[in-house]
């Protein structure tokens, strides 16, 4: 039996009673990891073994942010300091060929450091379009401030991620560069017209669509959906991520414990599954509001069952190298960007 059309997350360092008695009935497909969540080596890999136990399957996603820079889960010592994204869109602009090598050799580092820790999902990479005035939850986030830019940097980071075994992720789909409010505390709205969307915003996703996990944003395109966000918008999701972008991968939506959405989670996960989404995320963990997501997914079956398996099975079987000798690359190729 597939697995439920959700991943969630857990309230703290080991899974309690009432959770892991969640996790064996409502049998999501993934588990997140939070700073919460995260205390020493030895702990996240019990954390990640205990979850695979209860749901009762050895291949069940964990997931996890670990981008570098602001947003990094892990951080010293329990793995090494990684750049922002923008470090690697400073040497892309004096030295294409040694940035696209930085960021393969920064992505596969990280997978190596995560694949060792049972997580097989990294929701990286970024490949929002920065724009003049654009949040700041984006900010250095962003790889470059041009489509091929951020296309070239993001292709390296989904093969280095392939390379070290883990299951890339690119998002913020179909672009999150002209937000000016940050969806994780209000709903943004993009007034930019279809076209100028479709040869800037969404190019970037448009050139990597071959990703096997995409994950949506919460906002809105007043020029194609003007009454709902990306997430729950099926015009979006069907005319613009899977039509003009053109992806056929996993797609999941961003965390709907996030302010942008309003009203009952459970509603905001139907919803966002009725509108194209596969897998609804919810990252919180909390109890009553996971119980609402999962009584609102149903089991995975069809086109999004195969696309689940896909997505595992992408990075499956493959190894990081010497992680020393990929954490020298990287750095030696951004001392230039800084010299």
């Amino acid at each position: 039996m597939t697995a439920r059309a959700f991943v969630s997350g857990c309230s703290g360092l080991t899974l309690t009673l009432d959770e892991r008695a969640f996790f064996r009935d409502a049998d999501p497909w993934g588990l997140i990891l939070f700073g919460r969540n995260i205390a020493s080596h030895d702990q996240i890999a019990a954390l990640t073994a205990d979850f695979r136990e209860a749901v009762g399957r050895d291949d069940a996603a964990v997931l996890i942010d670990q981008e570098g820079g602001r947003v990094q889960r892990l951080r010293p010592p329990l793995a090494r300091p990684h750049p922002p994204a923008a470090r690697y869109g400073a040497l892309h602009a004096i030295d294409p060929q040694a940035a696209v090598a930085a960021a393969r050799a920064g992505a596969e580092l990280i997978a190596g450091e995560l694949a060792a820790l049972g997580v097989t999902v990294d929701c990286l990479p970024v490949l929002d379009l920065p724009t003049e005035g654009m949040t700041q939850a984006i900010g250095d986030r962003a790889y470059a401030d041009t489509p091929e830019g951020v296309a070239a940097l993001g292709r390296a980071v989904i093969n280095g991620l392939l390379a070290g075994g883990v299951a890339p992720v690119i998002k913020h789909m179909p672009g999150h560069g002209r937000a000016t409010v940050d969806s994780h505390y209000q709903l943004p709205t993009v007034t930019a017209d279809r076209a100028t969307l479709e040869a800037s915003d969404f190019e970037p996703f448009r050139r990597l669509a071959d990703c096997p996990i995409g994950m949506t944003g919460h906002i809105v395109f007043e020029a194609i959906d003007p009454d709902r966000p990306a997430t729950l918008s099926p015009v979006v999701i069907g005319e613009i991520v899977r039509g003009h972008i053109g992806f056929d991968g996993l797609l999941l939506s961003d965390d709907l414990s996030m302010k942008a959405l309003s009203g009952p989670v459970g509603e905001s996960a139907a919803r966002a599954l009725a509108a194209g989404c596969d897998i609804a995320l919810h990252c919180n963990g909390e109890m009553g509001e996971m119980l609402q997501v999962a009584a609102a997914a149903p089991r995975l079956a069809g086109r999004s069952a195969a696309r689940a398996s896909d997505a595992l099975a992408a990075a499956s079987g493959r190894r990081a190298g010497d992680l020393v000798a990929l954490a020298e690359e990287r750095d030696r190729l951004l001392e230039r960007a800084s010299a």
